[in-house]
C-alpha cells in the first residue's frame, strides 16, 4: 500500500494551495471534499440517500443537491449532522480507498478538512500534516474569498478544533501565514521527507481494516 499523508487545517488556512504545491511535484492526491461531491452527484447513491432522509428541500431547482441548504440544515443541528455523516461517510471512505489503491507513487496526500474533528479517516493515514496560519488571517481570507460576515466565519471556526489542539496533534506543520511563494520550499522539504519515510517505513496492512500505523 502507498504511504498516506493526511493533510488538514482550519478553514482559510490554505489547504488547497498546499495540495496544489504537492501535486505540482507529481504527488497524487485524494480529496475528501471532491469525493463527497462525487458520491452526492445526481444519480449517485449518496444523492438518493440524502433526498430520502431530508426530503425534497434538499434538492435545488435544477434537480441537483442543494448543498447550501444542506450545510445550513446540519450546521446547528447535531442530530441532522450525524444522520448525514452516517449516510455519506461510508461512501466517501470507499471512494477514497479506491483512489489511494490506484496511486503509483511512493506516497500520496489524503486531504481532509475535518480529519481530526471527525476522525473516521485517521486510520487511513501514516502521518498528519497540518497547514497553519493565525486565526485572524483565517478570518480575513475567508471573508475576502466568500463574502461571509466575520461572525459567520468565526462560528464555523468554533466547530473546528482550536488551533493549539490541531497543532499538538500534527506530525508536520506548514506555516502558511506568509506569501504564497513561501509554500514551495516547505513543500519540497516535506516531499523529500515523505519519500524517505515511504521507502523506510512502508504502510502495512489494508485500508479496509485501518492498519496504517503513525510514527513520528
Amino acid at each position: 500500500m502507498p504511504y498516506v499523508v493526511g493533510l488538514t487545517g482550519g478553514i482559510g488556512s490554505g489547504k488547497s494551495e498546499v495540495t496544489r504545491a504537492f501535486a505540482a511535484l507529481g504527488v497524487e492526491v485524494a480529496d475528501a471534499d471532491a469525493a463527497a461531491h462525487a458520491v452526492t452527484a445526481r444519480g449517485e447513491a449518496g444523492f438518493a440517500a440524502v433526498v430520502a432522509e431530508f426530503g425534497g428541500e434538499a434538492c435545488a431547482p435544477d434537480g441537483n443537491l442543494d448543498r447550501g441548504w444542506l450545510r445550513r440544515a446540519v450546521f446547528a443541528d447535531a442530530t441532522a449532522r450525524k444522520k448525514l455523516e452516517a449516510l455519506l461517510h461510508p461512501l466517501i471512505g470507499t471512494r477514497l480507498d479506491a483512489e489511494i489503491r490506484a496511486w503509483r507513487g511512493p506516497y500520496g496526500i489524503l486531504s481532509v478538512p475535518l480529519l481530526l474533528e471527525r476522525g473516521n479517516l485517521v486510520s487511513r493515514v501514516a502521518r498528519i500534516l497540518v497547514v497553519d496560519c493565525p486565526e485572524e488571517e483565517q478570518v480575513r481570507r475567508v471573508v475576502a474569498r466568500s463574502g461571509l460576515p466575520e461572525a459567520e466565519v468565526r462560528a464555523i471556526m468554533a466547530t473546528q478544533l482550536p488551533r493549539a489542539e490541531r497543532l499538538a496533534r500534527a506530525d508536520d506543520v506548514i506555516d502558511n501565514a506568509g506569501p504564497l511563494a513561501a509554500l514551495a520550499p516547505q513543500v519540497a522539504q516535506l516531499d523529500a521527507r515523505y519519500r524517505g519515510l515511504a521507502a523506510l517505513e512502508p504502510a502495512v496492512g489494508s485500508l479496509q481494516n485501518g492498519a496504517h500505523s503513525r510514527s513520528r
